[in-house]
């Protein structure tokens, strides 16, 4: 071969090399770093990967909701990196611009993003185990089952009827697939930094323990339509028991009959035969008949100094109170009330 000829063929070679690698870079920029997440700027892309799921159905969910600007590409990365042996369950959030490198790393790393997790106006741990179910992986008949479990609830200080009180209506961060009993000890957790030393000295100096605080607590809630009034519900209830006085709270009976959402309390209905009945049974019920809040706790421990014995909804309907001091003075106002409610034809 000549020796002109020769030098044209290793050009040709170079410049085909060259085309190859500047293909390789292209294809590879492509698959691995070229943004691949299509959702709107703004408007991160929430992903569950629940147990189970394999990289078949992750990439139907992604598809089906138009997430990767290109799925191929996703799905050989994928591959390439073994994403199907190391697939981890999780909360996920995609976000506009990230490439397939990220979300394969994020995805078998097992990054997740927390999860807001929101619970009040909760009267029972079956009520409870719903709600939180539905933010959280796990299946709600996992948790009320350990909450029912004694020997693990006896280790925290609660019983079947008390264990409600452990759990503080607010919202909390978990990962999606925290286990039943991790989201119960993170609950034990944020309880006792709640009940700080201060608190605990307070409770003990109205002569009640954090549990019995958190019991009234759920009736002053349960009566109080207004929070600035919990303080004075709190200081009534409170001068009943020092007195021996029979608390006769009607959300009691409410809560003892089932019946949620009970606007009246007729005479018949206070001879219910229930623990949680306080016109039949003095001191305190078993347990919170709901979840009280914060506002309600501290309203007990810093409960309002006067005499009154007494109190009944204002017949105004303002959701405010009527308080006394006497009981001549207290069915004055029962009377006034009962006529407003005759008016207006409540009579459940």
């Amino acid at each position: 071969m000549k020796k002109r000829s020769r030098k044209k063929l290793w050009y040709g070679l170079l410049r085909l090399g060259g085309a190859g690698a500047v293909l390789a870079f292209l294809l590879g920029y492509t698959v691995i770093r070229m943004p691949n997440v299509c959702v709107d700027e703004g408007r991160p892309y929430d992903l569950y990967v629940p147990a189970g799921m394999d990289v078949d159905s992750l990439m139907w969910v992604l598809e089906r909701d138009s997430v990767l600007c290109r799925p191929r590409t996703f799905l050989w990365l994928a591959g390439m990196k073994d994403l199907p042996g190391h697939l981890k369950t999780g909360h996920y959030v995609l976000r506009r611009g990230m490439n397939n490198r990220e979300m394969v790393n994020m995805l078998r790393g097992g990054y997740q993003v927390p999860v807001r997790v929101v619970f009040n106006h909760i009267t029972t741990v079956e009520e409870l185990a719903g709600v939180v179910a539905r933010q959280l992986a796990f299946d709600s008949l996992e948790l009320v089952h350990l909450l029912k479990d004694t020997a693990f609830i006896g280790g925290m200080g609660f019983d079947t009827a008390t264990v409600i009180a452990l759990f503080l209506p607010d919202t909390y961060e978990f990962y999606w697939n925290v286990s039943p009993r991790r989201f119960v000890k993170r609950m034990y957790r944020e309880y006792h930094l709640f009940w700080d030393g201060r608190r605990r000295e307070q409770a003990r100096a109205l002569g009640l323990t954090p549990v019995e605080v958190a019991i009234l607590a759920s009736i002053v809630q349960r009566e109080a339509l207004h929070d600035d009034e919990m303080p004075r519900i709190a200081g009534v209830y409170l001068n009943r028991l020092k007195r021996g006085m029979r608390l006769q709270a009607d959300p009691t009976v409410v809560f003892a009959m089932r019946e949620k959402g009970r606007k009246r309390v007729l005479k018949k209905d206070l001879h219910i035969d229930s623990p949680y009945n306080t016109y039949r049974y003095a001191g305190l019920p078993p347990g919170p008949i709901c979840m009280p809040g914060k506002r309600a706790i501290d309203a007990v421990l810093q409960a309002e100094k006067h005499h009154y014995l007494y109190f009944c909804a204002r017949e105004d309907f303002s959701g405010y109170h009527n308080f006394a001091r006497t009981l001549a003075e207290h069915n004055r106002n029962a009377r006034r009330y009962r006529h407003a409610l005759n008016q207006r034809r409540i009579y459940r």
